[in-house]
């Protein structure tokens, strides 16, 4: 008249397995996540040491322009890659000529007399990470033109034409912005307002 109960060790031991599993998968994903953090440390250093060196970064950006134009031009092709990749660099070199503060809502960013501030032109994006959005997407687009899923026929002169119409419109419309608000996208060191001669006669007698 007993009663046999099963042996609770099977339980627990079926009840462990889904536990080791999803410690095993977190041990992975936590060497994925170091592998990621190493490389992207080693990454940031390489660019930390690039940053002060701004001629040799531009002429490798030139260089591995000039390998992409004459890449397209050899192959005839993924012209459209090549509109998208003029747009972005469009939209890049406009936030390279803008300032970070927009002088229609925040007022004047740079002295306007002897009195004020030296405030030099800080841009809206700044130079390295306009290089390092052009280098980039050359870099993406030239690797695109590997694959011809990306080739996508179009008829390439109306893609130029309206890009040029689109950069000759940006462009007037940023210059006429800078006339307007009378900043200068450039900085040439610090300015130096002289006062008149009486006022520096005066300030040297005393």
């Amino acid at each position: 008249n007993s009663l046999v109960l099963a042996p609770p060790a099977r339980v627990a031991c079926a009840g462990s397995l889904p536990a080791a599993m999803y410690d095993e998968v977190e041990l992975d994903e936590g060497g994925v996540g170091k592998m990621q953090a190493g490389f992207s440390r080693t990454w940031q250093i390489w660019m930390d040491k690039a940053a002060p060196h701004t001629a040799p970064r531009w002429a490798a950006t030139v260089f591995i322009m000039l390998a992409y134009c004459l890449r397209v031009y050899l192959i005839n092709g993924w012209y459209i890659i090549t509109y998208g990749l003029g747009i972005y660099a469009l939209n890049l070199l406009i936030g390279f000529l803008s300032p970070a503060t927009d002088p229609e809502t925040e007022g004047p960013t740079l002295p306007t007399s002897k009195d004020d501030e030296f405030r030099p032109f800080v841009r809206r994006l700044p130079e390295f990470k306009f290089w390092y959005g052009l280098t980039k997407a050359f870099c993406v687009a030239f690797c695109m033109t590997f694959f011809s899923i990306f080739n996508i026929p179009v008829f390439w002169p109306i893609l130029l034409m309206y890009f040029f119409a689109l950069f000759f419109l940006t462009m007037k419309r940023q210059i006429k912005h800078m006339i307007k608000y009378k900043y200068v996208p450039f900085s040439f060191g610090k300015a130096k307002y002289k006062g008149k001669e009486g006022e520096g006669g005066s300030r040297s007698a005393e």
